[in-house]
Order: structure tokens, then sequence, then C-alpha cells
């Protein structure tokens, strides 16, 4: 005991023990804590907020205020979230053109997508928003096209037709065709709620309910050498069925009233 207890108060003994702690403690931080990565990933991250804010500058601050907190000319862009983003400008909706009508129309987009992302990243550091779903969000892995049917009819169709055809709205306004729009737009669209169309956020309708819409429309909208149901007349439904019905089936039945009284006249007259 009193060798140890010579060994504890030797004056190399504190030093000793602090060297082992130091090592200990360096040893396990380079272990656990991924500093390098977490470093490059905010870099990138604080890079692309720079570009996308001097993009936002020349083409968006005109209408939405030099800080994204909105004007006259365009709404508030503060936490809108990245998703909102990439719909508008991927889809060409944004920047608008200078003479807007009752609502903004698809159109070429001019921004690449490694601009879009940065300007995403600038809009999203404003405030918290929908995130852009990632490939697996709108696959049709696992996706079920009865519900995705079933889901579409009751929540889209009365603006949209029941095949996604599109149709007039008020004032001027219409639900675009969503033939041929691509899915990740399709679901930032659900998660979003553009101009005239209500948002259905997850807690509305779940990210499986939204793969199971956007499979439906792929289904109805895709290549397609035959029809099961015959003549869709566009898929517009009653409206140009009815037209038809009315001018074919009434014509018809003019041609025949007028056959049937010319015989019964040419009949009396023998």
């Amino acid at each position: 005991m009193k060798k140890l207890s010579a060994r504890r108060r030797h004056p190399m003994a504190a030093l000793v023990v602090l060297l082992i702690a130091l090592t200990l403690s360096g040893g396990l931080y380079a272990a656990f804590a991924p500093a390098d990565k977490a470093q490059a990933d905010d870099t990138a991250q604080s890079l692309a907020i720079e570009e996308g804010k001097k993009l936002y500058q020349v083409g968006c601050a005109s209408c939405h205020g030099t800080g994204g907190q909105g004007s006259s000319d365009g709404p508030s862009l503060v936490g809108v979230g990245a998703a909102a983003v990439d719909f508008q400008v991927g889809t060409g909706r944004m920047p608008a053109a200078t003479s807007q009508g009752p609502q903004v129309t698809k159109k070429k987009n001019i921004y690449s997508q490694a601009q879009i992302d940065q300007l995403a990243a600038y809009i999203s550091s404003l405030g918290a928003g929908p995130a852009v779903p990632t490939a697996n969000d709108y696959s049709p892995e696992g996706a079920d096209i009865a519900k995705g049917g079933e889901l579409f009819r009751t929540n889209c169709a009365q603006c949209h037709n029941f095949t996604g055809k599109g149709g007039a709205l008020t004032h001027g306004k219409f639900a675009p065709s969503l033939d041929g729009v691509a899915p990740k737009h399709i679901y930032e669209a659900m998660q979003t709620g553009p101009q005239n169309m209500p948002s259905f956020p997850d807690t509305t309708l779940s990210q499986q309910n939204k793969k199971d819409i956007i499979s439906y429309l792929n289904a109805v909208n895709g290549d397609q050498t035959d029809n099961p149901g015959g003549l869709e007349l566009g898929g517009l439904g009653p409206v140009s069925e009815g037209l038809f019905a009315w001018i074919f089936g009434l014509g018809a039945l003019i041609v025949l009233a007028v056959w049937v009284a010319a015989r019964t006249a040419k009949a009396k007259k023998s």
C-alpha cells in the first residue's frame, strides 16, 4: 500500500493520467464525430443558398420582394418550401409573363435543374416548407391503381375530369390536363396546392395515397393501343358523350321522322 501511495504521489503521475485521458477522448471523438462530412454538407448547402439568392434577385425579386416577403405583384414565398419552387419553376410557370391572364400557364422552362435546386435551397432558407419528393415517393412500385382511381375521382375529378383531361373553372380559370405531366410535378402539386388547387398534405393524402393516384393517371393516360371501353370521345366524360348523342342521335330521329312523313304523304296521294 505504501508503494502504491508513493507512486500516486510521483510528480509524473498527473501528467501520465492527463496524457491517457487526452488520448482516449481524442480517439473517441475521431471515431464518432463526422465533422468533415457535416462541414462539407454545410458548405455545399451554403453555396447553393448563395447561388440561389443571386438567381432570385435577378428573376424573382421584382414581384416577390427582395427577401421573399411578397408584394402587390406576387405572394410571399416564406414557408412555401422547395417543392413549390421545383414545381412552379420546373413547369415554366415561374417566372411569370409580364401580361398575366386569369392564371399562370405552363410554358418552356428557362432554368436548368441545378439552378432550380439552388433557387429551392434559397427559398427553403427563408422558412420551412414541403421538400422536393424523392423518386421513391412517386414510383409505381407498390402502388394500388384501383385505389388511386377511387381517390382521384373523389378528390380531383371535379376539376380535372375523371381521367385527368382538365376542365374549365370560373372567371376564365381552368384545371390543366394532367396528361404528360411528370409524376414528380403531380406529387408536388398535391403537396403545395398551386394557384386554384387546394393542397393535400400527408395528413390529408398520405404518401402512399399520392403514389396510388399518380399510378392511376399513368395507367389511364399512358401509351395504349386499344381502349377497352371503346371510343373514348377524348375522355371528356358526359359533355362530349351528350353532345355526340344530341347531334347524331337526335339528327337520326329527325331524318327518320322526315322520311316517315314523306312516305305517308306519298301513300295518301297514291
